[in-house]
């Protein structure tokens, strides 16, 4: 078990220090932008859809580790994945987020965060960008925030 807790923590670090997708997508469909006041965490996430299926997604900000990893890999999850499966991933990732349960088949990658639950205030770092997202594919124009 420590060797994967290991395995899940590089992987963070991978995803924070090199995060993918991270760049502004100029044509993109939506747009939206999260904050936690809390950590300090901003997030600017943008969307490309077609069809209902997400063809690209990319973000800009800054953050915590958790914050930007979580974000590095939902946009690698999500990509070519339909609104509803995005939603769907979101509720999955939340629940792991907050309860430490889920489906690894599902989640994939994802459960690299499986352990947030366990640190309360870091539960908003990880959520950030899923909320955000949820905005864009909203179209809501106010600003996400974690409070």
């Amino acid at each position: 078990m420590d060797d994967l807790r290991e395995l899940y923590q590089q992987l963070i670090l991978d995803h924070n220090q090199n995060p993918r997708n991270f760049r502004e997508i100029k044509d993109a469909d939506r747009a939206a932008h999260g904050h936690n006041p809390l950590c300090g965490d901003d997030i600017d996430l943008y969307l490309t859809l077609e069809d209902d299926v997400i063809r690209d997604i990319g973000f800009l900000g800054s953050g915590c580790a958790i914050s930007k990893a979580s974000a590095s890999i939902m946009t690698t999850v999500l990509k070519g994945k339909t609104r509803t499966e995005a939603q769907e991933l979101l509720e999955q990732f939340h629940r792991m987020a907050t309860t430490g349960e889920g489906d690894p088949k599902k989640l994939g990658k994802l459960t690299a965060l499986a352990d947030v639950y366990k640190f309360p205030i870091r539960v908003k770092c990880a959520m950030l960008a899923w909320r955000t997202m949820e905005a864009g594919l909203e179209e809501q124009p106010e600003t996400i925030t974690t409070e």
